[in-house]
């Protein structure tokens, strides 16, 4: 029943097209430093989308849905939470601020996942940090809520204090010596949570909470810019789809993790992507503005000027642009040092 004991990670082999996935996020993990240096501005947004987006859909993936434009509230605390959904949204923010904070000092234990689901739930009294006490099942719901068929029969209640302790242990002694790439530990792990299922509710999204929390600590951090949450509400049938056949025989570790690694590694792949297409747009905003800001100017001006004119973009860019404008000869310096204008070239 685990993903993560040696001999079933000795076990596994990929094939070239997996072997290029991990191999094309390793790459993108090495440039997000870079995007990050380029654009810490522009990124500060992408940070404050991400967490109204992330909180928004993990919790509609449940089923957890608010009026419009509470959950940018909420994650702002602009207002107080008024019903059971919005309590929900509240603690689901308060759970991801503490792994964007924490997650450093957070190693994947029985008792993180513990405090996890208590903050899911802390505005609800009794209902969080609790291991489930009944036996429980994965199902397939209808449209009106009426359950279509049984996906997947859970870790009994009385095996789930252990099997977690095992799930953790496993990762552990795994990273320590080194079996496998963190982008395929990642995922089993969370494959291994899903299928003890060890809340009455709430397993999804402490599932999605602790993908975020492995992949800070392992240097994977686009979910800070780009709702990953997001990602796999838009994919939601292919997520289930990928857990069901990962699913199957996991209770005798006869599973096929495949599917459910390719689909993890594709939505990776995909937040990688738009991390760095809406970076680059950002970046040719902000540089189209300064340029056009120059290009208005008929008489000699200064770096204060156009920063008067480009509210939101930093010193630091203007100058980057001023000299990209001078080696193209659209613009010159008349002085130096703290005084120094500048003119247009006919």
């Amino acid at each position: 029943m685990s993903s993560l004991s040696p001999e079933y990670l000795k076990a596994l082999s990929f094939s070239t097209q997996q072997l290029a996935s991990i191999h094309r996020l390793g790459e993108a993990r090495g440039r997000q430093q870079l995007f990050v240096q380029q654009a810490p501005q522009q990124l500060e947004a992408l940070r404050h989308s991400a967490v109204i987006e992330s909180t928004e859909s993990s919790n509609r993936i449940e089923g957890i849905v608010v009026a419009a434009g509470r959950v940018a509230e909420i994650v702002d605390d602009e207002v107080t939470p008024r019903n059971r959904s919005e309590h929900e949204i509240a603690g689901y923010r308060d759970a991801l601020r503490l792994i964007h904070d924490s997650h450093e000092a957070m190693p994947l234990s029985a008792n993180v996942i513990l405090q996890l689901h208590s903050m899911l739930f802390q505005y609800m009294a009794g209902q969080g940090g609790l291991w489930k006490s009944t036996d429980n099942e994965i199902v397939e719901k209808d449209r009106q809520g009426r359950i279509v068929r049984v996906r997947f029969k859970a870790t009994p209640a009385v095996a789930t204090p252990q099997a977690m302790e095992t799930l953790a242990a496993g990762y552990a002694r795994a990273a320590r010596d080194h079996d496998a790439d963190p982008l395929v530990l990642i995922p089993l792990a969370i494959l291994d949570l899903l299928c003890i299922h060890p809340f009455r509710d709430g397993n999804g999204r402490v599932a999605r909470l602790a993908t975020l929390m492995l992949l800070y600590q392992s240097d994977y951090r686009v979910g800070r810019y780009i709702s990953i949450e997001r990602i796999i509400e838009q994919s939601k049938d292919t997520y289930y789809e990928a857990l069901e056949r990962s699913s199957r025989g996991w209770h005798e570790s006869s599973h096929n993790p495949h599917p459910w690694l390719d689909y993890f590694w594709g939505v990776l792949i995909r937040a990688y992507r738009e991390f760095e297409e809406r970076v680059e747009r950002l970046k040719g905003s902000k540089t189209d503005q300064v340029r056009e800001a120059v290009l208005r100017r008929t008489g000699p001006f200064g770096i204060a000027d156009i920063e008067a004119d480009c509210p939101g973009v930093s010193r630091d860019m203007v100058r980057h642009v001023l000299r990209q404008m001078k080696s193209e000869q659209l613009i010159a310096p008349t002085g130096i040092g703290r005084g120094a204008r500048w003119r247009r070239l006919d």
